[in-house]
């Protein structure tokens, strides 16, 4: 799984993780979270899903990275917000074999979920938020899941490619 940091360019799970623990070092008496969340746009025929990770320097900035998916033919909103919730939960586990949580021990982790009160979502809220809660994340919905709707929406308007 690679993953893009708009300053860097292309990352393994590893680089990320090391460009991380950088940025909490530059400034470690900060409060820092980690936000995961994914978007999905249809483009023709694909759906392209865009999974971003934030590292929230909680009042000071962030750092983020992105990595994107296609989908052939996934249509059904209800199927769509399913699969942007199943792979932010997958992210964030691969974060996790690759050392999270060893390496910030405490660091609150939260899944932004595309899902809102207003519109067609909102009849899925409690079902994606209880999944992300049963596995013991917190879950955070519109106007509160800016790591779902502004950052990876942000990337997953773009022309589907690899």
């Amino acid at each position: 799984m690679y993953f893009t940091s708009p300053s860097k360019g292309k990352m393994t799970l590893t680089d990320l993780l090391s460009d991380l623990h950088g940025f909490v070092q530059q400034d470690p008496n900060c409060e820092y979270k980690m936000v995961i969340g994914t978007d999905s746009q249809r483009h023709g025929g694909l759906t392209q899903f865009v999974t971003a990770i934030v590292m929230h320097r909680v009042g000071r900035g962030a750092r983020f990275y992105y990595t994107k998916r296609i989908g052939h033919g996934v249509y059904a909103l209800r199927q769509r917000i399913y699969m942007e919730t199943q792979f932010s939960l997958e992210v964030v586990e691969a974060l996790n074999a690759h050392g999270l949580s060893e390496r910030f021990n405490g660091l609150p982790v939260e899944i932004h979920i595309d899902v809102g009160q207003d519109g067609e979502t909102r009849i899925l809220i409690q079902e994606v938020v209880g999944w992300v809660t049963s596995v013991g994340y917190t879950a955070k919905i519109k106007p509160f899941a800016f790591g779902a709707s502004a950052v990876a929406d942000r990337f997953s308007k773009k022309h589907v490619s690899g």
